[in-house]
């Protein structure tokens, strides 16, 4: 078990060997390289699931080629079995035969501060990579901040991260900060027929429309059955006054029961989504004044939801059936009446 991310049947990032677009920010940290001067630290941020650790692996290796002694092909087997002896990989660890830890430990920094205060394997540059540096809790962001701060010689932290906003703004501020957008269906379409080569058309389409520029959202859309609970949840807000007030507590009970589990956290991106796409819409559209306003309260109202059901342990089951409703409640107060 060596990511407790990955997604069963597809490669991990660290064997991709290359990120599918983000070309600029390429450009630009590929440019540092060359003139030597790399920044202690580089925090690669954007939406979960656009090629992030995949992008920071593949940086690793570019510098681990440029600062080393060893060809390009060399390196990149070597990163691709996260065998490098200067290459450092710091993810949430496997707790016991079955699973991993829910967040990255004090213990688990303190372990990596060390490893980097050692006598280097290798000539050239050393790559810590943390993914995602969310996942660590505050005690484990407090020792990280710590090595930051004075970092060893020669070293530089790619930190991958999906909620930068929740992020401790001391650790921001060291930081070489560069965000990383969804990419274009194109380049999305490109990812996934990379993995699933015999993919029909109208499977491949239907992904690209729910992936939202997310690569790993293509994938697991493709995972999901029709039957699924997030599978009903895709297709309820495609229709979102379609479903009956009992319907709405059953799929919020199935999607509730594991709070911390994969459906749901899958859920909580599409619901986010379909919250701002939502207000982008009334931005534009008619009625867009009362629609808007409304659309930003659900906004609101939801990402409060969640986050009070994330800090107090409160019962997601209550807590999806209130969001549903409040759904329900926003598209019949800001429905467009029917021309006679």
């Amino acid at each position: 078990m060596t990511d407790p991310a990955a997604l069963a049947g597809l490669p991990l990032p660290e064997e991709r060997h290359q990120a599918i677009g983000h070309d600029v920010a390429r450009a630009a940290i590929l440019q540092q390289v060359a003139e030597r001067r790399l920044p202690g630290a580089i925090m690669l941020h954007g939406p979960q699931g656009i090629g992030k650790a995949t992008f920071a692996f593949e940086l690793a290796a570019a510098i681990l080629t440029a600062t080393g002694d060893e060809s390009a092909a060399r390196v990149t087997e070597q990163v691709t079995a996260l065998s490098h002896p200067n290459l450092f990989v710091l993810r949430r660890r496997p707790k016991d035969a079955k699973g991993f830890y829910t967040i990255i430990r004090v213990e688990d920094v303190r372990e990596l501060r060390d490893a980097l205060h050692h006598t280097r394997g290798r000539l050239g540059h050393r790559i810590a990579i943390l993914d995602s540096i969310d996942d660590c809790n505050p005690s484990a962001a407090n020792a990280l901040l710590k090595t930051l701060e004075e970092p060893p010689a020669d070293t530089t932290f790619l930190l991958v991260s999906h909620r930068p906003g929740q992020l401790l703004p001391t650790i921001k501020s060291r930081c070489h900060n560069i965000a990383l957008r969804p990419l274009p269906d194109d380049q999305v379409a490109s990812v996934v027929t990379g993995s699933l080569p015999d993919i029909d058309g109208e499977t491949l389409d239907r992904a690209l429309r729910l992936a939202g520029g997310r690569p790993r959202r293509a994938f697991e859309t493709l995972a999901l059955s029709p039957d699924s609970s997030v599978g009903v949840l895709i297709a309820w807000l495609q229709s979102p006054r379609s479903l009956p007030a009992g319907a709405a507590i059953a799929l919020a009970d199935a999607l509730g029961a594991d709070p911390q589990g994969p459906d749901m956290s899958f859920a909580r991106e599409i619901l986010l989504d379909w919250l701002a796409d939502e207000a982008r819409n009334a931005a534009f559209g008619p009625g867009s004044r009362l629609r808007l306003a409304s659309a930003t309260d659900l906004w609101d109202k939801a990402n409060a939801l969640l986050s009070e059901a994330d800090s107090v342990n409160l019962d997601m089951k209550q807590t999806l059936s209130v969001l549903f409703d409040a759904i329900r409640k926003h598209l019949n107060t800001t429905a467009i009446p029917a021309e006679p």
